[in-house]
């Protein structure tokens, strides 16, 4: 049997990767589910697992010698691979679960290409590591962020690791983000690359170092391949030593929320 995948570029098997993991997200939705639990609150469904083996059946055979790590299966693949993908089979898995169609796959190559996946529109925004483009209905058109739709997605999903000195339910009070921005929730990290295709001005999210979580990794390649503005909430680069995510579609939305956020910081202290 030919292996069709075996002559991908890591952006082709990244799109590819995605697709199948959101035909299955398509495939699965509105049945009745078991919640897996996971603790904390958290918890997968079967979509959550059928998806991510569908991704790992197209990564292993397009890329056999390359480790996995998903979030349903962890480390996965080669021991002692160079090369490592990032795998979120099904970003937004409560809104899944209840009904709401807002949710996303991400499948990324840790500092290389990265996809994320609409299962429902059909859209998926991928990057080969220096551009950012959008496929749709077969045809692919280049990301434009731009801060003119005034929508700032916010997460507000636990834990708090930056209280007291950072709460985002706090940002939306802010009498200038009132002013000048419009909040959204959609918890999912598709918004991620809604801020590089301009259908978002920003993305802010607590948390820790997202640069190499399987849930982030993905939207924040696109967003930098886009030319957005990514830092931590801190405003430093993300990594080891930042934490959160601040991504805006250009310098001025991102110095706007940096000066909100420090203002409310500085506040708590």
């Amino acid at each position: 049997m030919i292996n069709s995948y075996a002559g991908l570029d890591d952006a082709g098997v990244a799109i590819a990767a995605a697709r199948a993991g959101a035909d299955v997200v398509h495939t699965m939705y509105g049945r009745r589910l078991t919640r897996i639990d996971k603790g904390a609150g958290d918890f997968a469904t079967a979509a959550d697992v059928e998806a991510e083996k569908a991704i790992l059946g197209i990564i292993s055979a397009a890329r056999p010698d390359d480790a996995v790590l998903g979030e349903e299966g962890g480390q996965q693949g080669a021991s002692g691979a160079v090369r490592q993908w990032l795998v979120d089979p099904l970003c937004g898995t409560l809104n899944y679960a209840v009904g709401n169609m807002l949710v996303a796959v991400n499948v990324a190559l840790r500092d290389g290409a990265a996809a994320v996946a609409d299962p429902f529109s059909g859209e998926v925004f991928f990057t080969d590591g220096e551009t950012a483009r959008v496929r749709q209905n077969g045809a692919d058109a280049q990301l434009a962020p731009t801060p003119a739709t005034q929508l700032v997605d916010v997460n507000l999903d636990p834990p708090f690791p930056g209280a007291p000195g950072f709460r985002a339910v706090e940002l939306l009070a802010h009498p200038g983000f009132v002013e000048r921005f419009r909040p959204r929730v959609v918890s999912t990290t598709l918004a991620l690359a809604w801020v590089a295709a301009g259908k978002r001005a920003a993305y802010v999210t607590d948390g820790g170092d997202l640069s190499s979580s399987v849930h982030f990794a993905a939207g924040i390649a696109v967003c930098r391949a886009a030319g957005c503005v990514v830092t931590g909430i801190d405003g430093a680069p993300i990594g080891q030593a930042g934490r959160g995510l601040v991504v805006a579609a250009d310098a001025g939305t991102h110095a706007l929320l940096m000066s909100m956020i420090r203002s409310r910081s500085q506040n708590c202290t």
